[in-house]
């Protein structure tokens, strides 16, 4: 009975003495965020070549994503600043195409005027088609036109495009009458024209030029012509007085009820034969295309950066290999699989984390180098360089987890004697 009640005590004070075994059994300390980065810059302190050519890698890659990005973001910021500046309120009339013979049906004559009597409408112009080629002189060949072409062109018509006179006059009432000349940016480019003062050929007559005008985004067609007095076209090279194009400007909240009205205006009978077009919808679309081809090479940069990535890996499962003595010598004094896993692994941050901050470095400058040497205004989104920054660690934990975890396996005494 005395045995019983002995082996009945014993049994009491298992549970206790298991309680107390188990609370004085060693527990492995914390790292904190310091020490962390510490024991992590060790490998990186050391073998300082190696790291700069692993994390080169990644900073290509980076810097090439950025780039890309902010390039395209800046060419679209330019677009839409030339569409703030340049108004979405212009519209413009031409012929349409005859279903029988396929030409070109003329407008009636005085079309802008009765344009101008739309509500809502605020300015209008218009140009004629002259024939006949502008050239230098009589020594160029007529098969030589340079894609120029003559204009007749009415007084209003540069306060409708809002245009810009880059050196002389623009014509009016005065010397409208007589054989002068205003020449589009690209058309006086094309025939060596800097100065006023100067004469070119146009249908076999000479006329002086008097003004050059400003490149004209929402009127290209405008800027590769020779302009002529809407009277001297008239006189000197037998212009009919039908205008092939009509300009008008409009308040912005009346442009679709305007783009309504025109055809209807301009040719009460017919309104299927006057076309109406918005010159800044191939701005907008510019602006909305301006990203498509940047998808290409921004997979160019995710190329560049896998491939930086894996150089990482590759640096890092080396490391792993050199430092075999270091692992078992940390791991017999008391280090747990964990803490080596996650030295490597902050290892392979921090080694990403450097590219990836010399690549956004890179990239930002490549980008506002590149916009102010184009003119254009040096936009660097936020979102690029915050996912730059993102990938990188992204790339860094998957670069460094199997060597980390190769590195946690390894058994203290056989990393010591293979040292």
């Amino acid at each position: 009975m005395r045995n019983g009640r002995a082996r009945g005590e014993r049994a009491k004070d298992g549970p206790a003495r298991r309680e107390r075994v188990r609370g004085q059994r060693l527990v492995p300390a914390r790292l904190s965020v310091g020490d962390v980065l510490r024991v992590g810059a060790v490998g990186l302190r050391t073998r300082p070549v190696r790291v700069v050519l692993s994390a080169l890698g990644i900073a290509i890659g980076i810097a090439t994503m950025i780039s890309v990005v902010g390039i395209s973001a800046s060419g679209k910021a330019e677009v839409l600043r030339q569409l703030d500046e340049l108004g979405t309120n212009l519209l413009v009339a031409g012929p349409g195409e005859s279903m029988l013979t396929g030409e070109k049906i003329k407008l009636p004559k005085g079309a802008e005027k009765m344009v101008r009597r739309i509500d809502g409408v605020e300015q209008s112009a218009a140009i004629g088609s002259l024939p006949g080629t502008v050239r230098r002189s009589d020594k160029i060949s007529k098969d030589e036109t340079g894609g120029i072409t003559a204009q007749a062109a009415t007084e209003e018509l540069l306060e409708t495009l809002d245009a810009k006179i880059r050196a002389g006059t623009w014509l009016n009432a005065g010397n409208g009458r007589y054989p002068s000349v205003v020449l589009g940016s690209v058309a006086a480019e094309r025939l060596g024209i800097s100065e006023i003062g100067q004469q070119v050929l146009v249908g076999g007559r000479y006329f002086t030029v008097i003004g050059i005008l400003d490149p004209l985004p929402l009127a290209p067609e405008i800027e590769r012509s020779a302009l002529i007095g809407w009277t001297a076209a008239q006189r000197y090279l037998g212009f009919d007085g039908h205008p092939t194009s009509i300009y008008e400007r409009s308040a912005d909240d009346a442009v679709s009820r305007v783009r309504e009205l025109l055809p209807r205006t301009i040719n009460a009978e017919n309104p299927q034969d006057v076309t109406v077009t918005d010159p800044s919808a191939a701005l907008q679309a510019k602006a909305a295309a301006a990203g498509a081809f940047t998808d290409l090479l921004l997979g160019l940069g995710a190329v560049a950066l896998l491939v930086g990535g894996v150089g990482v890996a590759n640096t890092m499962i080396i490391s792993v290999l050199e430092r075999r003595h270091e692992i078992g010598l940390r791991r017999s004094l008391g280090a747990t699989r964990g803490h080596v896993r996650l030295q490597f692994v902050t290892e392979s941050l921090l080694l990403s984390g450097l590219g990836g901050v010399v690549g956004a470095v890179l990239g930002t400058l490549a980008t506002f180098g590149y916009a102010t040497s184009t003119g254009l205004p040096p936009v660097v989104p936020l979102w690029s360089i915050a996912g730059g920054l993102g990938a990188t660690l992204v790339i860094g934990t998957i670069a460094g987890l199997y060597p980390a975890v190769r590195a946690a396996r390894l058994s203290p005494t056989i990393a010591l004697q293979t040292a």
